[in-house]
């Protein structure tokens, strides 16, 4: 074989390819040797496809040319589509304003997906470890269940959880709270395995000066200003424990008695109606806590503390005096409706969380339950001694504006006194009550309007009020609503209902408990709208326009 002056060989050309060495992967011992032909397959190694088809037979062009896969679709808007990947100019990120309430910011970081969530801004550290990790989730779950035991909203208390592990570093926790356990689950990275605790809520109590004493201590772990260390925060928490109530036994029992001499007073009732009123509340109320000490289930104490108010307006009845008695049986429920779990419920159930808002209507249809039995009981008896009990001449609304105002008022300074509120926070939820009424009275006897629309109306201005003073004050708004929704509480339609329950009206009966229960739920939506309609047009400076809804809800 002669070379070439450019250096090829004669013969015939030979692919580029072929002259690269081939891998040890393409050779094969099957290969034939050099010089050898390739033998040709044999025909049934060519098999045909049951999808070809038959020789001469032509195939139809395509109408479109086939497009890759890659390419943009014709519906494509570069303009209008979101980008693929993270644009130049960053993803927008979520700043929260610092001169917002806690409560604001914590309440929309938890209505936030995890990855839009901002990561905190400053980690506060003892020394160069930082707080225990376990101290933090226990510290958490101690104030957690005392907020959950003094009625808070589960939204609430999830926000306080959730900001007390941001404030001491703790970016990755999921807080959940249900009617009686609370947990907090903190994952320090993706690889690393998570570490929850869990605490359950045995015992409730209503202190609103305790509720307060809390909300400090949280405002104090938020503030940039101030440096509490988990040990003093444990200290604090043991404080605001052992602290007594800031009214006594008989203290109590008195403004019971008052509670429901006012409610009366309210319904139209005159002096003497007044003091038999009093005396009936405080006999149940005695009563009550004697049950109590006994060991006895709340459901039996309702049940007791029902029925001595009832018991005085029978006698008024047996004795022929010219009174009012449903005014005094009427007054002394009034003390007793369950008004503040109504409304913490329904504001469960609004902002997502069905599981504790089912236990808690639960809770409360079984207190309404018991009142309605010790009622009813002791109406039963007197029907069978004749008692000409008349729920015809108790329905007539009576107008003293000047009176029914300043009772609404005292009844809430009771209501106040009951809840354990502090002296500071009485004044304002007395004024916040005495507004309510005069708006409920108003549309429902000046206007006749609606008792449904005018109870919902003067609700929502008790939410708005409460939730716009307390974040005012950066503290909780239930000492400033729930002594306020005092004189809506529904009464006298639940008294009608038992009434005719007991003279065998069933008809009439149910439809005044189905009234009584539109009324609490009235009450309830009312304050929840109110205080949403202050976090929503109340924004602070710098806040962010678009506010996202509750995160267990659907979210539109």
């Amino acid at each position: 074989m002669v070379a070439e002056p450019d250096g090829s060989k004669n013969g015939p050309e030979v692919d580029p390819e072929d002259r690269k060495p081939q891998s040890d992967e393409a050779r094969s011992a099957f290969v034939p040797p050099a010089g050898v032909e390739q033998p040709a397959p044999p025909e049934e190694e060519h098999p045909t496809s049951e999808f070809a088809l038959p020789p001469g037979l032509s195939t139809e062009p395509p109408a479109e040319p086939e497009g890759s896969a890659f390419a943009t679709p014709a519906t494509y808007s570069a303009k209008n589509s979101p980008p693929a990947f993270t644009p130049a100019y960053g993803v927008p990120l979520v700043r929260l304003p610092h001169n917002a309430p806690w409560q604001d910011r914590m309440r929309t970081m938890l209505r936030l997906p995890v990855g839009d969530r901002p990561v905190p801004e400053a980690v506060r550290k003892e020394d160069e470890t930082g707080p225990s990790v376990p101290r933090v989730l226990d510290l958490t779950l101690r104030i957690g269940e005392l907020l959950l035991a003094g009625g808070e909203g589960a939204e609430d208390v999830e926000a306080a959880m959730f900001a007390i592990c941001r404030s001491y570093g703790l970016d990755r926790v999921e807080p959940t709270v249900t009617f009686t356990l609370l947990s907090v689950t903190f994952q320090p990275s993706l690889v690393d395995a998570p570490l929850t605790a869990n605490r359950t809520v045995r015992r409730r109590g209503t202190d609103y000066t305790r509720l307060a004493s809390v909300y400090t201590l949280l405002a104090d772990i938020n503030a940039r200003a101030h440096e509490v260390t988990p040990e003093e925060a444990y200290r604090r928490l043991a404080e605001i424990r052992r602290n007594r109530h800031p009214y006594p036994g008989w203290v109590l029992t008195a403004a019971a008695g008052v509670l429901a001499g006012a409610a009366s007073v309210l319904l139209g009732g005159g002096p003497t109606v007044f003091f038999v009123a009093a005396l009936g509340a405080v006999l149940g109320d005695r009563l009550a806590w004697l049950c109590a000490g006994r060991g006895l289930p709340e459901f039996y104490q309702f049940l007791v503390a029902a029925m001595p108010p009832a018991a005085m307006g029978v006698l008024l009845t047996l004795l022929h005096a010219d009174l009012r008695p449903s005014a005094v049986i009427t007054g002394g429920l009034f003390a007793l409706i369950p008004g503040r779990a109504l409304v913490a419920a329904v504001q469960d159930g609004l902002t997502g969380f069905y599981i504790t808002a089912s236990a808690r209507l639960l809770e409360v249809a079984y207190f309404f339950v018991a009142i309605v039995v010790g009622v009813l009981s002791v109406l039963y008896i007197a029907v069978q001694f004749d008692a000409q009990l008349n729920p015809e001449g108790t329905l007539k609304a009576v107008e003293r504006p000047v009176t029914q105002t300043l009772a609404s008022m005292v009844l809430c300074a009771t209501f106040a006194i009951l809840l354990q509120q502090s002296r500071a926070t009485v004044l304002f939820a007395t004024l916040n009550g005495g507004v309510a009424w005069v708006v409920y009275a108003s549309i429902a006897v000046t206007a006749e309007g609606s008792a449904v629309m005018a109870t919902a109306v003067a609700a929502g201005l008790v939410g708005l009020f409460g939730q716009l003073i307390a974040r005012y004050e950066h503290t909780s708004s239930l000492p400033y609503v729930t002594a306020a929704i005092g004189p809506l509480l529904p009464g006298s339609a639940t008294y009608f209902g038992v009434l005719a329950i007991a003279q065998n009206n069933l008809d009439q009966g149910f439809a005044s408990l189905a009234k009584a229960s539109a009324l609490a739920l009235a009450i309830a939506i009312g304050v929840n709208l109110g205080s949403e309609l202050a976090r929503l047009f109340m924004q602070a400076p710098g806040a962010a326009a678009a506010r996202r809804a509750a995160k267990r809800t659907r979210g539109f």
